[in-house]
């Protein structure tokens, strides 16, 4: 067993139980909500939040892996204190989130820059992992990187490599937002795989998005778990087809590269929040306990493989070595 970082302090890996693997509780812009959202009411969107959480722990999930990062607003006193209100395992990230260009922070600093000095992108992550984030007292559990529809620019390629780095040097795993239409999960493998990145500690996120079987198996025979985590999101993909998807690579023997989760979160302020419920009534917390498993059952998963994708996965995750 292997000793995993939460917000409130350290579990064993067999205590994750059910875990969705990619879910934000607030995708929210600090800078902008401080100077824009006049309205902005911390009580009620912590309350809001944690009677999410709580509703989800009741539907039977033990865990959820939160990879929102520098670049999603991350802010860890917030996230903090609605963990201490609910039962819910909640395990926070460190990265940086960006499809093109990385942080003025880091534009002259670095290996080969106007400030020549050992990559700082690397050593933050570490000392979130090792150390703790801020004076939170919180050490982050897991990486997290983006790679998109642009491919990798310099920047992306900057943060993966930073990210690959962070890996080898403590242990941590990785989850990469990636792009499946343009194949960003075989390029992101091997951008970490050149860092030294052992594949099996990664989740090449939003591979749900695809039902390119061959590019899916192509991605978990490297070794990597397939990232099915944005349920709910029909509008990218139908429910359907991600059910079918998910069914067929369990017939081919991959169960055990599955993770679920549905990408979603308790607020975020990219949408207007009335436009999004009517754009994506499905994309909440409970769609995979009240949907998906039981579409998945019925296209013949057993509830054993059901038990691997939820429980054995993201412990493995954790534990591979």
């Amino acid at each position: 067993m292997t000793s995993i970082n939460t917000v409130k302090g350290s579990i064993e890996s067999s205590e994750l139980g059910k875990t969705l693997v990619h879910e934000h509780i607030f995708v929210v812009g600090e800078e902008y909500r401080q100077n824009y959202q006049s309205d902005w009411n911390e009580e009620e969107k912590t309350a809001d939040a944690v009677v999410k959480l709580n509703e989800l722990k009741a539907l039977g999930i033990d865990s959820i892996m939160d990879p929102t990062v520098i670049g999603l607003g991350r802010y860890i006193p917030r996230i903090k204190k609605i963990a201490e209100q609910t039962e819910l395992n909640i395990l926070v990230a460190t990265g940086i989130y960006t499809y093109n260009e990385i942080p003025f922070q880091f534009h002259y600093s670095g290996p080969g820059l106007l400030f020549d000095v050992p990559e700082p992108m690397t050593e933050l992550f570490v000392k979130d992992l090792t150390e703790g984030i801020a004076d939170t007292g919180v050490r982050a559990a897991f990486l997290k990187c983006a790679i998109e529809e642009q491919g990798l620019t310099p920047g992306v390629e900057r943060v993966m490599r930073a990210v690959g780095q962070a890996s080898v040097r403590t242990g941590a795993p990785i989850t990469v937002h990636t792009f499946p239409h343009n194949g960003s999960g075989l390029v992101t493998q091997q951008v970490l795989a050149d860092e030294g990145v052992d594949l099996t500690k990664v989740v090449i996120g939003h591979s749900g998005d695809s039902t390119d079987l061959d590019y899916l198996m192509k991605l978990a025979d490297a070794g990597s778990f397939l990232g099915m985590d944005r349920f709910g999101l029909d509008v990218i993909l139908p429910f359907e087809d991600r059910i079918i998807t998910i069914v067929e690579l369990v017939k081919r023997g991959y169960a055990d590269k599955i993770t679920i989760a549905h990408d979603a979160s308790c607020f975020i302020d990219w949408f207007p929040a009335d436009a999004k419920e009517a754009a994506v009534p499905n994309w909440n917390f409970r769609h995979i306990s009240e949907d998906v498993i039981p579409a998945l059952l019925a296209g013949g998963v057993s509830e054993d493989d059901i038990d691997t994708i939820l429980v054995k996965n993201p412990g493995r995750y954790f534990e591979a070595a």
